[in-house]
């Protein structure tokens, strides 16, 4: 080992500070140069007996994030001097406190944030997504502390060699799964691009060494093309007496690699490997203009694609992202991606909108980046998500592509790319979407679950009486949307509940039960609802019958000795049914039918099965791979029932009621009224006519059980109007 020279670290450490401060020179002054030599003498006081996995000082690594802070993303001082304290709370004997009396209440705050949210990822995975959701709350305080963290990562993977192997997998991959994703979503291009490379160096390294060696291996063969491609264009921007210049940029090995596995070539078949921007130095009111003056040159020369057009200088990103994205058809048929944009779009594409946002440029009117925080903060901020769930649908908004939708009155929204019209509605604001009842899209009446396109315009109707639904999850894609549902969704249950917990009550009492905690425990665990919410909820909706609740009753009342049997034998047959949470539903309709076990096979919840229509016993459940499978379908296919699995409290199935009376004002108000508001039930489709005086109505429901549409039946019978309710059957 070869031994440490000392002053020759001093002079190296001192070179570095010069360096830094050379790369914040545009954006400080005399005082704020003393507070940052102020806090690099502290840095290097208080690390001064620390080194590196690499084995140098540890200083090195304080510096190397502040320089990346002021050059990489152009904040200032105060993100300067939090950059060079950044781990001194967390390693040294300086407390906040020491930090607050000598850099002030501003610096100590990042800092602290910056404590918080140091070595998130140590733990298991629940761990790391309750972490990085703490980490993100900081977003809420001060962007600063994210962009600094951001910095951090960037040398810590740049200096990764010297970890063991185990350490730069797990480093790697958080960095590919978490951090690349919020510097793209924070407008950090060039830094994205570069964790996205480094991540899959380590991750992948052998399929990251072949992409950068074939990328190498033709770089004198791009340079040449690029150059020759740029000529004509050179020109004529010139004649125009525009203020240009021109850069080749190398596609991102790990955008390549994407290409080869989503587009299943090889690394010579991902055409645009070549790729120019072209920047103009212009005002802020000719800017635009000049972009499509260049548009044109450009395509005078070269024929464009008409599907890789991507035009964000009208509309930018959410991200605050502006520029022009074109393909063209170069000599020798090669695609050249042409990007177009002014200084000012570039020095945002490349160091970051975060940085303009709030601190260059005040007074400035409120941005969608601050609307994308205030959205992750209201979504961190509920108590109802999970944080691995949060963690997929933080994921799922940052990787996805975006639309942009009209409101009526003409303001434009933002949304990723899938979203339907009810995350629409949920994007204006939560009641809207609540409340949502339809949807027309470009004057069009559509479902709630209308995927939107780019331009489309949209207006929401909403009414007081709606209700969320369940089956909403289903296709709303935003996470502000999926957590507002879940939490109306649990106080729906809890109301539901409140009234079945009455229902138990009086029922028990009936069957001479006393009502007790102990009772409700001995509920749960018959009926195998994991939770007192879930039982009551069951009893509030109709899926616990009269006859179940009997059956519990007989168990209970047998006493000590059925107790012992149950322990010596195990329980009656008709309990372990009732304790089995999966019931098995057939055909389309998910019908409800009475059914037995075939013993050949013995099919237990979960296994892939059919129905047998035997002449005898009725209804047999076989499992698609059962020994008797084959002879059973190739000879009796007639008597084979589409069949499955399905969690009882789940069950709802589709009835149909006929319903005659004498017509009467608001009669059919009343009606939906019960079914909709007193009943909690989905009306699928209803069809009324009216004829001298006489009313009929077809109304399709979705309910839970036969005993649920008798209660149905019961309550609208006492509608005066009503003369008849009757229940009509499909014919097969």
């Amino acid at each position: 080992m070869q031994p440490i020279d000392l002053e020759q670290e001093k002079k190296d450490i001192l070179n570095k500070y010069k360096s830094l401060l050379r790369a914040c020179a545009d954006k400080t002054n005399k005082e704020d140069k003393k507070e940052i030599r102020k806090a690099f003498n502290l840095a290097v006081e208080a690390h001064k007996h620390m080194r590196r996995k690499s084995g140098e000082p540890y200083i090195y690594h304080p510096i190397a994030v502040a320089h990346i802070a002021a050059k990489e993303i152009g904040l200032g001082t105060t993100s300067i001097i939090c950059a060079l304290l950044h781990d001194v709370v967390e390693d040294t004997d300086y407390s906040l406190n020491d930090i607050e009396k000598l850099f002030g209440k501003k610096v100590a705050k990042i800092i602290d944030g910056l404590t918080k949210i140091q070595d998130v990822f140590d733990k298991n995975v629940s761990m790391q997504a309750e972490n990085f959701r703490k980490m993100l709350l900081t977003l809420s305080d001060d962007v600063r502390v994210i962009l600094i963290k951001l910095a951090d990562r960037l040398h810590n993977m740049r200096t990764l060699d010297s970890m063991p192997v185990h350490k730069k997998l797990k480093i790697a991959s958080e960095t590919l799964y978490l951090y690349a994703p919020l510097a793209h979503r924070l407008g950090l291009y060039s830094i994205k691009t570069e964790l996205e490379d480094l991540g899959l160096k380590f991750t992948k390294p052998e399929i990251y060494k072949a992409i950068a060696e074939g990328l190498n291996e033709t770089k004198e063969e791009r340079t040449k093309y690029i150059t020759k491609f740029c000529k004509p264009i050179k020109l004529k921007l010139k004649e125009n007496e525009l203020d240009f210049s021109i850069k080749g940029r190398p596609k991102s090995i790990f955008s390549i690699r994407n290409k080869i596995v989503t587009k299943g070539v090889n690394f010579d078949n991902v055409f645009d490997k070549f790729a120019i921007r072209i920047i103009v130095d212009s005002t802020p009111e000719n800017e635009k203009a000049d972009c499509w003056k260049v548009y044109s040159i450009v395509t005078d020369f070269y024929k464009p694609n008409p599907d890789r057009l991507r035009d964000w200088i009208s509309t930018s990103k959410a991200n605050g992202y502006e520029s022009l994205h074109t393909t063209v058809m170069g000599d020798d048929g090669k695609w050249v991606e042409v990007q177009i944009r002014s200084k000012r779009m570039d020095e945002i594409a490349e160091k970051g909108y975060a940085a303009h946002w709030k601190y260059k440029q005040e007074g400035s009117k409120e941005n969608s980046l601050d609307q994308w925080i205030n959205n992750i903060r209201e979504l961190l901020e509920n108590p109802e998500t999970n944080a691995i769930d949060f963690i997929d649908d933080f994921k799922l908004n940052l990787y996805s592509g975006e639309i942009y939708i009209f409101t009526p009155g003409g303001d434009l929204k933002t949304l990723p790319k899938g979203a339907t019209a009810l995350d629409f509605a949920f994007s204006i604001h939560t009641d809207v979407g609540l409340k949502c009842m339809g949807v027309k899209v470009n004057g069009k009446l559509v479902s709630l679950s209308h995927k939107l396109a780019s331009g489309n315009q949209v207006e929401v109707i909403t009414s007081s009486k709606q209700r969320p639904r369940k089956d909403w999850l289903r296709f709303v894609i935003t996470s502000r949307a999926k957590a507002k549902i879940k939490s109306a969704l649990k106080e729906d249950q809890k109301r539901i509940a409140d009234v079945g917990k009455e229902i138990a009550e009086r029922k028990l009492k009936h069957l001479k039960i006393k009502f007790s905690k102990h009772t409700e425990t001995e509920l749960i665990k018959h009926f195998n609802t994991g939770t007192s919410l879930d039982l009551y909820f069951q009893f509030g909706t109709g899926a616990i019958s009269n006859a179940e609740i009997k059956e519990f009753a007989q168990l209970k009342n047998s006493g000590w000795y059925q107790t012992i049997k149950n322990k010596i034998y195990g329980p009656p047959l008709s309990k372990l049914k009732v304790n089995n949470n999966k019931i098995i539903v057939f055909n389309e309709d998910d019908e409800v039918l009475d059914y037995g076990m075939a013993k050949c096979c013995n099919a237990i919840p979960g296994d892939s099965i059919f129905g047998f229509l035997t002449v005898v016993d009725g209804i047999k459940i076989h499992r698609s791979d059962c020994p008797n499978a084959i002879q059973l379908r190739a000879n009796y296919a007639y008597r084979i029932l589409k069949a499955k699995w399905i969690n009882k409290e789940e069950l709802d199935f589709i009835a149909t009621i006929n319903i005659k009376g004498i017509d009467s004002l608001g009669l059919m108000n009343k009606v939906t009224q019960i079914i909709s508001n007193q009943m909690n039930v989905n009306i699928k489709s209803i069809n009324i006519s009216s004829d001298d005086g006489i009313f009929e109505g077809v109304i399709t429901l979705k309910v839970r059980n036969v005993s649920f549409l008798k209660a149905l039946t019961s309550k609208l019978n006492k509608v005066e109007a009503i003369t008849s309710i009757t229940r009509t059957y499909k014919h097969a």
